[in-house]
Formats: C-alpha cells, sequence, structure tokens
C-alpha cells in the first residue's frame, strides 16, 4: 500500500501550510528523512520530509497551494509495489538508481542534485558529508559558496532571472535584500532592450504598437500576491483584531536609572540594549501578574509558569518573533546573548521552529525606528502585546514642581480584554514602569 505524506501540523494553532516549492518530482527515489516539499508556516518555513524510503508517487498540490495540516499532499511507494502499479515513471526510476552506481555518477540527494543542476555544478567535485558518502544539500550548497541574501530576495531573482551575485547588499555585511532585487528589475525595466529581429509585415508591427504596455513598459504600479508570509500575517493578525477585543493603556517611565546602567556597562565593554532590559523587565513583571502571561485557543486559556517572551524582529519580507524562552531565570547578560544571536538568525532565515514558538508575552520595539509611540496587534494565541517607542528627553518637573530634563520612554501595552481585566493590566504596567525606573529590583 503506498505510504500517504500528510501536511504536518508544526503548531497547536497552525490550521494550513502553503506549499513554497516541491524538492523532488514523481518518480524521485527518497530515503528516510529527505525533503520533499518546503511550506510556510505561520513562523518560519519548514521542509516535509519522507518517512521512509520510496519513491515519490501522485504529488497532490502544486506550489502556491494551501492545504489543511493533516491533509496528504504526496504518496510514496515501495520497491515492491512499483511493478504492481506497472508507472512508467516509477519504473524507469530504479534502474536510473543502478545506472547511477554503474557508471559511477556521485551519490546525491534528490534536493542536493537538483540545486547542483540549477547551479551548473559538477557534483564529482563534492565532497559528500552524509551517509555512505552521499552528497547533501548543504554540501552543495557550501560548494557554491552561496551569496548571503534574504529568502525574499531569492524568491525574487528566481523568479525574474536575476543573478544574485551582481547585486551590491545593502543589508547587514552585504546581505542582498528584497529591495536591491527590485532595485535591479526596476533599470532593467527602464532600459530599452533593442533585439535585431527579422523584418516583419507592416500589419504585424502595427500590432504591436497598439499592444496595451506591460508593468516592464512603465506602468506606474507593481502588483504582487498577497502570499507566503505576508499572507500568513495579514491572516493571523486580522483574526486577532476581529476576534480578541483588545484594550489599550500607555505610560511612560523615567529611563535615568537604566541609561546610567548601560553608561556603566559600556565602560566595562559590556552590551546592554533596551531591548534586553525590557525582556527581562517583563518577565520580572509578568511574574507578578500571569493573567497577562497567558494564552488562549477556544475556550481554554492556559495560565503559563515560565515567562517566553517573544522580541518582534522586522524583515524584508515580513514579521518573525524569535522567542527567548524562560527569561526570568536568565541574566541580563544572557538574555543580550540571546537577544542578539536570535536577531541574526531571523535575519538570515535561520531560525528553527523551537526558536520562534512557545511564545506567552511578546515585545515590540520600535524605538530605533524613531517612532515615538504605536500600538501593536496581539500575537495571537497570546493575550498581550507591549508595544515600546524611542527614548525621548522631556521636561517633567521634580519633588519641588521645577521642570527637569528626564529621558522618558513611552510604553503602551495591548491586552485582550477577554482574558485580560483593565485592572490587571493597569497593575502590570504600574509595576513594569517601576522596574525600569529602578532597575536594582531586577535582582531581587
Amino acid at each position: 500500500m503506498p505510504v500517504p505524506i500528510i501536511m504536518p501540523k508544526f503548531g497547536f494553532t497552525l490550521e494550513s501550510c502553503e506549499i513554497v516549492q516541491w524538492l523532488v518530482r514523481e518518480g524521485d527515489r527518497v530515503r528516510s528523512g529527505d525533503p520533499l516539499c518546503e511550506v510556510t508556516t505561520d513562523k518560519v518555513n519548514m521542509e516535509v520530509e519522507a518517512t521512509e524510503d520510496g519513491i515519490v508517487h501522485q504529488i497532490l498540490y502544486k506550489a502556491g497551494d494551501v492545504v489543511p495540516v493533516t491533509e496528504v499532499i504526496c504518496y510514496l511507494l515501495r520497491d515492491n509495489e512499483v511493478a504492481q502499479l506497472s508507472i512508467p515513471s516509477q519504473q524507469a526510476a530504479a534502474p536510473e538508481v543502478a545506472a547511477t552506481a554503474s557508471t559511477g555518477t556521485p551519490n546525491a540527494t534528490p534536493l542536493a542534485r537538483r540545486i547542483a543542476e540549477s547551479n551548473h555544478l559538477d557534483l564529482s567535485a563534492v565532497q559528500g558529508s552524509g551517509r555512505d558518502g552521499k552528497i547533501t544539500r548543504r554540501d552543495v550548497e557550501q560548494a557554491l559558496e552561496k551569496v548571503r541574501a534574504t529568502p525574499a530576495a531569492r524568491r525574487l531573482a528566481a523568479e525574474h532571472g536575476v543573478d544574485l551575485a551582481q547585486i551590491q547588499g545593502t543589508g547587514p555585511r552585504g546581505r542582498v535584500q528584497g529591495t536591491d532585487v527590485q532595485a535591479v528589475l526596476a533599470q532593467r525595466a527602464a532600459q530599452p532592450v533593442e533585439v535585431a529581429q527579422p523584418a516583419m509585415p507592416l500589419d504585424k508591427r502595427d500590432a504591436q504598437r497598439t499592444a496595451p504596455p506591460t508593468i516592464a513598459e512603465g506602468l506606474d504600479r507593481r502588483v504582487v500576491r498577497l502570499e507566503g508570509m505576508r499572507r500568513i500575517i495579514a491572516q493571523r493578525l486580522q483574526k486577532s483584531f476581529q476576534t480578541a477585543p483588545h484594550i489599550f493603556l500607555e505610560a511612560t517611565a523615567e529611563m535615568s536609572a537604566v541609561a546610567h546602567l548601560r553608561s556603566v556597562l559600556k565602560a566595562r565593554g559590556a552590551k546592554l540594549t533596551v531591548t534586553a532590559l525590557l525582556v527581562k523587565a517583563c518577565a520580572w513583571a509578568l511574574g507578578k501578574h500571569p493573567a497577562l502571561n497567558a494564552t488562549i485557543e477556544g475556550d481554554e486559556i492556559s495560565y503559563w509558569n515560565t515567562a517566553n517572551i517573544g522580541v518582534a524582529v522586522a524583515l524584508d519580507d515580513g514579521l518573525i518573533v524569535p522567542v527567548i524562552h524562560s527569561a526570568e531565570k536568565l541574566s541580563l547578560q544572557a538574555i543580550q546573548q540571546e537577544v542578539d544571536r536570535l536577531a541574526e538568525l531571523a535575519r538570515q532565515g535561520k531560525l528553527t521552529l523551537n526558536q520562534v514558538s512557545g511564545g506567552t508575552f511578546t515585545i515590540s520595539n520600535m524605538g530605533m525606528f524613531g517612532v515615538d509611540r504605536f500600538t501593536a496587534i496581539i500575537n495571537p494565541p497570546q493575550v498581550a502585546i507591549l508595544a515600546v517607542g524611542r527614548i525621548v528627553q522631556q521636561f517633567v518637573p521634580d519633588s519641588d514642581g521645577k521642570p527637569v530634563l528626564k529621558p522618558m520612554l513611552n510604553l503602551m501595552l495591548s491586552a485582550d480584554h477577554r482574558v485580560v481585566d483593565g485592572a490587571h493590566a493597569a497593575y502590570f504596567l504600574r509595576d513594569l514602569r517601576e522596574v525600569l525606573e529602578t532597575p536594582a529590583m531586577l535582582a531581587w
């Protein structure tokens, strides 16, 4: 009986995934653990793997299809089933494998072979690191010395035939961004392409002149599909704002003590960002107000004993929220190191599912973009999110009523009113402001 391969459920709240690309074709022979396709979850792209050895049979969905979780997406045939079904493509696959061994063709996974073919790489020059010396995708990628680029940039370049190696990246360490590829495409569209062609009848040339212009010929807009990460973000935030009655509470914290702490650490060669400090401060405040350290799914509310703080990171094609797990148990130094590490992995597109799952509270800090204040939409199934603006110098009255210039930070809390009462949210915000104004309390 053919082996069904189902769309896995990568998260508790995940209902469907979009197939980004198939990494195999019908008739390809695969081994257990080989990736079959890449899918977009609500957090990161993941690979669906073969559950056992076999030959790919009946791919039921194409790239771009949105498939419900647990739905069968393809089948694998065992060797004894190939002959029984008498399927030409599968029958040809087995001799092909045998010929590979006899002709000395390098042993490689289907995915590795496909990447090598698309990049015109000779697999005989690649050293395999897999079982029995099999060449894996990682081996091929290392051999290609792939250009540093975001997933959005790679997809856009592949769609339009752009060589990423010829683009000067504007991202961190020269990383090619989606905007870099778009700039190249804009330049290409603006340049007339002159191709020598044989003479054609006058009526055909007239038809060409009267044809409607394409986007490449200068229309004043660019139309793209709402898909991939952007589509999932849109769906999740729309559902959150429609189903969770948001309440918003605002406060300002005086940051002189934090500024002093950061300057002392800087003098000692240590780094402490406002984001890292906020992670620790929120974990401390959530310990006192567990109503906000919760998730809601259907009619069930889960209150968590550990604070898993998500930190929103902006990407070219959307937003991702890596999670600092058990933040209440970590030192400020450890939190800073984890924030830096996860942010870099996010920009490289290398976060694992575990690193973006299990969050119980989220911080969205836009202070580095010069934003004074904003409201954020709750990240489901969580029940609260903290929006943080930039630190600004403001005059505030001292104990004698005289104006004194102080660094002030705006905090805007969004809470799900189904779970969080206004008073609970206010008490949380009060204690968060207190600990930010007296960071020494974090040691207690």
